[in-house]
């Protein structure tokens, strides 16, 4: 398949992630590690290297790198100050960011691939301090609180959840009876959607996979545009 545009991940990959999600130990991994760059390094490379240029029609100044380590999660956990010991992921990431440098401080588009489904999607999953207090201003002015509204209704309506609502009361020192009080219980805001994870090995995947990530985006938008600036 070399030279040929990216379509669908190959069945390895749920093969692998099934696999290692019910034998998480090293033994089997380096037993099995022709799956792993099979099914995992290798389809997630030209996943990106495919969906990357095609994002830039989306977002101008969208980042990525196809590699382990830049928009390729890496398998092995950080297992140093958790209480769960298992030394590999069961699930494969991809990030797209904006930025100069790799982070997860901006909004950039986002595929998880699991062994039973797929997530995928657009925004921020954690707002922190300043930026958190910037997200809070901007939902509660006026005019860019009525586009996030709009955009979030559009955004819905066509079939994406609109997540990160972690808090269960508005904050101190905030009207809990304003019209988009509901953003203020956000510490994090994306819009996603979840799949069988079959449907990233069918045929045609990556376009149906860019075409949700521009279906997401103006979630993604309104956060570069009025809070990360």
């Amino acid at each position: 398949m070399t030279g040929m545009e990216f379509s669908r991940f190959p069945d390895e990959t749920l093969t692998f992630l099934r696999g290692i999600a019910h034998n998480n130990s090293r033994d089997w991994f380096e037993a099995n590690r022709a799956l792993y760059e099979a099914g995992y390094v290798e389809p997630a490379r030209r996943f990106v290297e495919t969906v990357g240029p095609k994002l830039a029609g989306v977002s101008q100044s969208v980042r990525y790198e196809p590699k382990v380590n830049g928009s390729i999660s890496r398998i092995n956990r950080d297992i140093r100050f958790s209480r769960d010991k298992r030394p590999y992921k069961d699930h494969l990431d991809i990030w797209f960011w904006h930025g100069d440098k790799k982070g997860w401080d901006r909004p950039g588009f986002y595929l998880r691939i699991a062994p039973e489904a797929i997530f995928i999607g657009s925004g921020m999953h954690v707002l922190k301090d300043e930026m958190l207090e910037r997200f809070r201003s901007a939902a509660l002015d006026e005019r860019s609180g009525r586009e996030l509204a709009e955009i979030a209704a559009s955004v819905a309506a066509a079939g994406y959840e609109i997540g990160g609502a972690t808090r269960k009361s508005v904050p101190r020192g905030y009207d809990g009876t304003h019209e988009r009080a509901r953003f203020l219980l956000h510490e994090g805001l994306y819009a996603g959607k979840e799949l069988p994870a079959e449907e990233a090995t069918t045929p045609g995947f990556a376009e149906r996979a860019l075409a949700h990530f521009a279906a997401a985006w103006p979630v993604g938008k309104w956060l570069l545009d009025k809070v990360v600036g």
